[in-house]
């Protein structure tokens, strides 16, 4: 048995040493990924203060700051999020695992009964027992680096989904404030319709008054009462807006859409926008916005599977040792044991193009990851130039609002006296009315629109935020958590 034991081991390094021999430039090493856009040298605005890691911190609201923190601990698509990465972790070490070799034990006893006839015609039964245990074990030498090549990818796919959870926890930031200011416009919105009501049920009683006196027609009190009603159903249209705000607000925190303990504080004053934040430059944009990240670590991981494709076009070369002893009785087991050492090399012959289709089709995945991450970076740079565009404009537009409500409210006074002296048609009061109204709610959106437009910027310029994982869950207790504590039964 040493004999062949040393015959096999001789054996086996000769085949070694003549792959080891083989051209094995076709493995292929990691590459550069150059850049397909070029980067302009700046951008066309940019503020002097560095904007926080956490860059809701820059608009100075506390109710903003517990609304984002309470989502990133408890929303449940960011938990998604987390659960994915944690799967790409797995596969990580799954990929690797066949770096190392692998040991199994085997274990098994059997009993056989054996019943005959004997010469003087009586029956007989013998039993024989039979107890084994063996031990296995294998590797694969990485010759042509097709395993090595695997986890690799395996390894830079999970780094782009540490990066797609960042782009998901930014986004959920910039949504949870994008619903919380529109929720406050929305809370502006019904005290200004609430005032307006009142000043049309005044005016609705001096055209009622004028119209007692025969100054003016029944057609003047019913538009009046028209216009009375109509800001009434604007303030029910308001209100409902402004409940389906707060839920989806307390939804994005991880709450039930009507939880009257979280429900959010009735504020209606917008935030005063700090100054416009320091920009950076482009190229700085380009390695710091996860989005972007992720992108090049998927085209660093499809080259990966490039070059693990082509190595399997390439034999592989498997050793495996295995002992094994079996006896009747425990005690006799390892009186006797077989041990063998064997070399496998299986090499592709005619596999009908299959191997060299998979090489082609990662080519091409490579390709349109490199394509991917252009665009990526060229919808980034045309997020920021947007938004500060339309933040510089939205400026003008509210300035220009501001002017047209000034001179509104000097016309409807000057229109309600002269109305009042009988001097001017109900028709012109109203038109100053509507005017004026419409100038008050729309001058309170652009002022939101102006926030939003500075939300989208902050997302736009930001790069990754402190994150805690969660802990991944279990059944029973996600369960309950989810439902207020109380395990849901589906099944009745």
């Amino acid at each position: 048995m040493t004999a062949r034991i040393e015959r096999s081991s001789q054996i086996l390094l000769l085949m070694i040493a003549v792959l080891a021999c083989t051209d094995i430039s076709c493995t292929s090493a990691p590459r550069e990924v150059t850049s397909q856009v070029s980067l302009p040298q700046r951008f066309t605005a940019s503020g002097d203060r560095p904007l926080p890691r956490e860059w809701w911190d820059s608009f100075e609201d506390s109710d903003l700051t517990g609304f984002i923190e309470r989502a990133l601990e408890a929303n449940f698509s960011l938990q998604i999020a987390w659960d994915r990465l944690a799967q790409a972790e797995a596969i990580v070490r799954r990929e690797g695992a066949d770096l190392y070799p692998s040991l199994d034990l085997s274990a098994g006893a059997s009993r056989t009964a054996t019943r005959q006839r004997t010469s003087n015609g009586s029956r007989e039964t013998d039993y024989a027992g039979n107890i084994s245990l063996g031990a296995a074990a294998g590797y694969e030498l990485d010759l042509w680096g097709r395993i090595r090549s695997s986890r690799d990818a395996a390894v830079l796919d999970a780094r782009a989904g540490a990066e797609e959870l960042q782009v998901a926890a930014i986004g959920l930031t910039a949504q949870v404030a994008l619903d919380w200011y529109q929720l406050v416009e929305q809370y502006g919105q019904l005290e200004i319709l609430t005032d307006q009501l009142d000043v049309n049920l005044k005016v609705l009683e001096l055209v009622t008054l004028r119209f007692r006196r025969g100054q003016v027609g029944a057609a003047d009190v019913l538009r009046q009462r028209q216009l009375v009603e109509s800001s009434r159903g604007e303030i029910e249209s308001s209100e409902s807006l402004a409940k389906i705000l707060e839920h989806r607000l307390l939804i994005l925190q991880g709450r039930p859409p009507a939880d009257p303990v979280a429900a959010p504080p009735r504020r209606s004053r917008l935030v005063e926008l700090p100054p416009l934040p320091e920009t950076g430059l482009p190229v700085e944009l380009v390695t710091r916005r996860p989005d972007i990240r992720q992108a090049y670590w998927r085209v660093l991981a499809a080259d990966r599977d490039v070059a693990a494709a082509f190595a399997a076009r390439f034999p592989r070369l498997t050793l495996s040792v295995r002992a094994e002893t079996s006896a009747e009785e425990v005690g006799d087991l390892f009186e006797g044991w077989l041990a063998t050492i064997a070399a496998d090399l299986v090499g592709p012959v005619i596999d009908g193009g299959s191997r060299r289709s998979e090489v082609e089709r990662a080519c091409a995945l490579l390709s349109e990851r490199l394509h991917e991450l252009g665009q990526v970076v060229l919808d980034a740079l045309g997020e920021v130039e947007d938004a500060l565009v339309r933040e510089r404009r939205q400026g003008a537009v509210i300035t220009s609002l501001a002017k047209q409500l000034e001179l509104s409210n000097q016309v409807v006074e000057r229109v309600r006296d002269s109305y009042t002296k009988g001097a001017v048609e109900y028709l012109n009061v109203l038109d100053a009315l509507l005017s004026n109204q419409s100038l008050q709610r729309t001058l309170l959106q652009a002022r939101r629109l102006k926030i939003e437009f500075r939300i989208d910027l902050c997302r736009a310029l930001a790069g990754g935020i402190s994150l805690s994982r969660p802990e991944l869950a279990t059944l029973a207790e996600d369960m309950a958590d989810a439902f207020g504590g109380e395990t849901i039964n589906f099944d009745e």
